[in-house]
Parts: structure tokens; sequence; C-alpha cells
């Protein structure tokens, strides 16, 4: 089984030219809403962008983190969408988008919304406790000598997490129980306290407890490995974590992170957050926090988004359709 995800229009790490600044500005404070918990990759990314622009003075005005996940993330989402017109707002966006319109029929189209740019492709990463299988073919042996199924904690249900675990029964032959959490940072709490056997957490929701020692990433869902070579841990680079097509599981998956305004804002407001978001790519923040939180970077805008998100659209309807979680 092969999950991937088609980059169109750029290659990772291009960036495109933007538009000009026409002149508009916030007047107000900026909010950029997450649609998850505290301390999962999409806060995570939120608050670099949040330091980033302050440090950098990028914008006028200050912007706020707005944590809206309730309801799977659905908060957020129907939160943009009833705010048309509002400039003052920007999502920090994910897979969800798509997924979530599927498998709970909320009455969201990403659509509705006003595309800004795709800033980041996000990795996932098979992880178990460190006290656990030590390669992902033991790890494998493991679940299926077991007397009952491991349980795998992710984020949300019927979303990414979800999705890869449904795929990694079918091409593995084991049996998970999918427990969901609120976010990664809880679903990585769980698995060091063995209350999981394993996680598919995004390596920055990992990534403190991997290089406290407390879990052992076993594969990385994507077609090469990641490409950061800098040791996290005594001994472990991001670049040595094989793949799961390496370890003889082919899955894989990549999800974007994109940002977007509400629907029917004017041109004017939609090229300053093009252009401010095409700035914090350039930051040092951005670049550092890509490479340690293992992110693959990217800048979309205009058509080429577009496009990317319409194919993206399509890829994670099939794979939500194939696993048996679009609502009916």
């Amino acid at each position: 089984m092969r999950i991937s995800v088609k980059v169109v229009g750029a290659a990772a790490g291009l960036l495109l030219t933007t538009p000009a600044f026409a002149g508009w500005e916030p007047a107000k404070p900026v909010e950029i809403v997450v649609a998850a918990g505290a301390g999962g990759a999409s806060d995570q990314m939120a608050r670099m962008m949040q330091a980033a622009i302050q440090k950098n003075n990028l914008m006028k005005q200050p912007m706020v983190v707005s944590l809206k996940g309730g309801a799977s993330g659905a908060e957020a989402l129907m939160y943009m969408k009833s705010s048309e017109g509002d400039p003052n707002k920007v999502l920090i966006a994910y897979s969800l988008i798509y997924m979530l319109p599927l498998s709970a029929k909320i009455p969201f189209n990403w659509r509705e919304l006003t595309p800004v740019s795709v800033v980041a492709l996000d990795q996932f990463v098979l992880w178990d406790n460190s006290a656990g299988p030590k390669t992902l073919k033991e790890f494998v042996a493991a679940a299926k000598a077991a007397s009952s199924p491991f349980k795998m904690g992710g984020t949300g249900s019927k979303r990414e997490d979800h999705v890869l675990t449904v795929f990694l029964e079918q091409k593995t032959g084991a049996k998970f129980s999918y427990l969901p959490y609120k976010s990664g940072g809880e679903a990585a709490t769980q698995l060091v306290g063995n209350h999981t056997e394993a996680n598919v957490n995004n390596p920055s929701e990992n990534l403190e407890v991997w290089r406290a020692g407390q879990v052992r990433p076993l594969c990385v869902f994507d077609k090469e490995r990641i490409s950061y070579s800098t040791k996290v841990t005594e001994t472990q680079s991001w670049a040595d974590i094989p793949t799961c097509k390496e370890e003889g599981v082919d899955v894989q998956y990549l999800m974007l992170r994109a940002m977007f305004l509400p629907g029917k804002v004017t041109p004017e407001q939609q090229a300053f957050y093009i252009d401010l978001f095409h700035k914090v790519t350039q930051t040092t923040e951005y670049k550092e926090y890509m490479e340690k939180q293992a992110l693959k970077p990217i800048f979309l805008t205009g058509k080429d988004m577009v496009q990317f998100l319409e194919e993206d659209d399509a890829l994670n309807k099939s794979l939500m359709t194939e696993a048996g979680f679009v609502a009916k």
C-alpha cells in the first residue's frame, strides 16, 4: 500500500515570488487559529510563527494563538467559516480540512476559505516505548503474538493517525486498538507511561521524549529518509531513522501545513498575509524549526497552492474511503 502526497508547481524548499504588498495591514491583533489541543504539532508551529513575527517585526499588530480543538477540530473549522470577511483571523490548517467533513459530515469545505500559502509538509513516524521492540520487524512480530491488540495512540479519530493505523494493520496483518487523544503531546505522554504500545506522532510531537530516551523511532512513513543529519540524541539524527518501506512496510504519507483566511476577504488582505508568511519562511526561527521538527520546507501560493489542495483532497478522500471512515 503506497500512500503519498504529490507536490505540484514547486519542489520542496523552493520559495515562489509573492505578490507585491498592496498597502493593507491589520488594525488590531491577529488571531492564529489552531484546530487542535495544546502541545501538538499545529500548536507548536503556530507559536513558532508568533515568535518569528514578533522578533523580526514583520507585523505591527501582535499575533495571538487561539486553540480551538473542540469536537476534534470542528470548532476551529466552523469558527473560520463563520468569520467571513474578517482579515484578522488566520487558520493553520492540516489534513483535518479534508478528513473531518468526510468522517463527521460537518458543513465545511476548505474552498469556502481563502487560501494563503502552504508553508511545510509534515511527516509521520512510528514510535514505540524505548523498552519495547527495537525494530519494525520485531514490533510487528510482537503485535501479532500479543494476546490482545497493541494499543496505538493518536490524535483524534478517523484522521491521519487513525488512517495510518488501519493501513499498518492491512499491510502487516497485526491488530491494533486505536486510542484517540486530544493532541500529539498527550499521545506522547501515554506512550512514555506505557499506557500504549506505540503511536504515529509527527516528529515534533515526540521530539523531547525521544531526546530523553523514553521512546524509540521505528520508521518514517515517507519514500525517503528525513534529510536532517544533525544528531538529535547522543547517537541518532532524523536521517538515521529508516523508512517503513526499507523495513518491509510500504506505507507513505505526508501532511500539509497551510495558512487560510476566512472567505470573502479582499485581494489586498490576502496579499498581505502571503507576503507575511513568505517573510516568516525566511527567518532563522522558521529554518531552525524546520530542522528541529523534521519538517519539509515548501512555499506554495495562488494557482499552485489550489492545485496542490485539489490533488491532496482527492488523495485523502480516497484513503478515508478505503479505510471505511467516510460517514454515510
